[in-house]
């Protein structure tokens, strides 16, 4: 005892003439510090001699207010300040007489183009705008829905001719989900204890996705209404994951090509989407990312594939950035989900995308496109339940009693969960694994097919299931117009300009790839012998789209559709026209 304490002594003697010394050493460079600090506190008392109390105290509280202001503007707002300048300088110029009226004539103009080809009404049809005053009965009903509703659908999709949209369709399919469905039809998974058998269908679900991507014993998951709910319930638990960090404005670090789901919620929930640059195949640039990952920084977000190019994002680098940096990483396998899961057994391997890697925390993915369920069907799978209780609502203090939601919305429909469960059922691992195989073979055949047409080139890498292309001779718009009239419905793309056709199912038929090749043949061919031909219609108005600065005007035109969509009577603009 008494050596350990001669021991403890030596040692505090020690560390007492390392500490004299220490400050022998900073004695002059202190003492020379003062002398600045002193000379500062005269020089500022000398300059302030002049002034009254109330001034310094003013102009105290200005500089506070500035400094404030100044910081808010540069770093506290969703736009960059470059952004709100230039929203700034063009709500200016549509304010100057001479130039605002002739902007809103062209928006007036646009807006008539698009409400007067939109949803036309055949000759006799017309909206019913009030209940009727008595019941119809059934077999009436059902003759109006044939004859005045089902019969001005256009059924195109059924020939193979409409990009995505309906991913399967069979009639053997769409017998069985109406079947299920009716025995659910009443069914709301808000209350399992009146619906068990529901509760059951629904976490069946979730436990066969959590499967198929390789989830680990902890991993969980929730079934949603579509793919924004999936994502935008994703965000909102990495919202509260950032919170807990202290981070104010939480930041989703995204490709450029990630879908706009992810800025509804930024939207919604109050956070911010930062694009990261790609590469020339249109996936990630992981460098970029790394270097644009900040403080604020709450989840790294990778498409496996995007929608506009079907490039997969380099997930098993986005996962390593995500380890690295501490941070969750959501997969977006929302339009390709059911095809990814089984393309390794369908013969065409990928790189690991799903919990297999360490750093994958989330993945969505929707039911409702390759998995053939029902639309407004989708899955939200986390890496455990710590993650997933971020995206719950719960609110205890309601006079109604306790009020808890697992998402977005409350009452939904529990019949399509319940066709979903089913679907997924009949369609069975080996189902889905031959469904990729042809839906895969097919989009290759048409990938290798539109390389050889003179005058289109791929863009991005069509990984899965959507080819893109674009043109350097023609208007790419102009050609999607003319494969129009020929009855083809496919995407426009910007950024850069190009069109592209999301193969599935229904394309696998034998000779729709063949009559698709064969009219964009005769269409390019028809393009490339007068390049210079100027846009009309829907042409014109996606390439104007892209070159507009002001992008206020472009979302103006874009809510005249949703304006037109909800009319039943005929607008103001049309000047009194059916």
């Amino acid at each position: 005892m008494a050596s350990t304490t001669g021991t403890d002594s030596t040692k505090l003697s020690g560390l007492t003439e390392f500490i004299q010394q220490y400050k022998t050493l900073l004695k002059p460079y202190a003492d020379t510090a003062l002398v600045y600090a002193n000379n500062c506190r005269t020089a500022v008392n000398t300059y302030c001699d002049d002034w009254e109390p109330w001034q310094i105290i003013l102009c105290t509280l200005g500089l506070t207010v500035a400094v404030i202001w100044i910081y808010q503007f540069l770093f506290d707002h969703d736009l960059s300040p470059w952004q709100r300048l230039s929203k700034f300088f063009f709500k200016t110029i549509r304010k100057i007489p001479i130039i605002g009226p002739k902007i809103q004539q062209e928006i007036e103009k646009t807006m008539r183009e698009i409400e007067s080809k939109l949803f036309p009404l055949g000759p006799g049809q017309r909206y019913v705008n009030q209940l009727p005053d008595k019941g119809i009965k059934e077999n009436e009903l059902m003759k109006l829905i044939e004859d005045k509703y089902h019969a001005i659908e256009s059924h195109n999709w059924e020939k193979g001719m409409v990009s995505g949209t309906v991913y399967c369709g069979s009639q053997d399919l769409t017998r069985l989900t109406a079947k299920v469905y009716g025995e659910f039809a009443w069914a709301n998974p808000l209350h399992p204890d009146v619906f068990p058998g529901l509760r059951k269908m629904e976490a069946e679900v979730v436990a066969m996705c959590v499967r198929m991507f390789n989830g680990g014993p902890k991993a969980c998951g929730a079934v949603t209404t579509g793919g924004t709910e999936s994502i935008l319930m994703a965000c909102r638990a990495y919202r509260a994951i950032a919170y807990e960090r202290g981070v104010k404005r939480p930041e989703i670090l995204a490709p450029k090509s990630v879908h706009a789901a992810f800025d509804k919620a930024a939207t919604y929930f109050c956070m911010k989407v930062v694009r990261v640059p790609q590469d020339e195949n249109m996936r990630c640039d992981i460098k970029a990312m790394e270097r644009m990952i900040n403080k604020n920084t709450c989840v790294l977000v990778g498409s496996a594939p995007q929608f506009p190019h079907g490039s997969i994002d380099p997930i098993e680098d986005i996962s390593k950035l995500a380890l690295k940096y501490n941070l969750p990483c959501h997969v977006d396998a929302c339009l390709g989900g059911f095809l990814i899961a089984f393309m390794d057994k369908a013969g065409y391997p990928l790189q690991p995308f799903d919990f297999r890697l360490e750093g994958v925390t989330s993945i969505s993915a929707d039911t409702h496109k390759y998995g053939y369920a029902p639309k407004g069907s989708s899955v939200v799978l986390y890496k455990n339940e710590e993650i997933r209780s971020g995206q719950y609502f719960a609110y205890p203090d309601w006079q109604g009693g306790l009020y808890a939601t697992p998402c977005i919305g409350g009452n939904h429909c529990g019949a399509i969960i319940a066709a979903t469960c089913a679907v997924m059922m009949y369609h069975g691992e080996q189902g889905y694994v031959e469904a990729t195989r042809k839906v895969i073979e097919t989009t290759r055949y048409i990938e290798a097919g539109i390389r050889e047409i003179e005058g289109l080139h791929i863009v991005g890498s069509s990984d899965v299931s959507v080819v893109a292309f674009g043109s350097l001779d023609f208007d790419i718009f102009q050609l999607s117009d003319m494969m129009t009239k020929q009855g083809w419905h496919l995407n426009p793309l910007q950024f850069p300009t190009s069109i592209h056709i999301c193969c599935t199912l229904v394309h696998t038929k034998t000779g729709y790839a063949d009559k698709f090749l064969n009219d964009l043949r005769l269409v390019t061919a028809e393009m490339m012998s007068k390049p210079r031909t100027k846009p009309d219609g829907s042409a014109a108005m996606y390439g104007m789209a892209q070159t507009i600065p002001d992008r206020s005007i472009v979302t103006q035109v874009a809510c005249t559709y949703y304006n037109a969509y909800y009319r039943t009577t005929p607008s103001p603009l049309l000047n009194g026209m059916e």
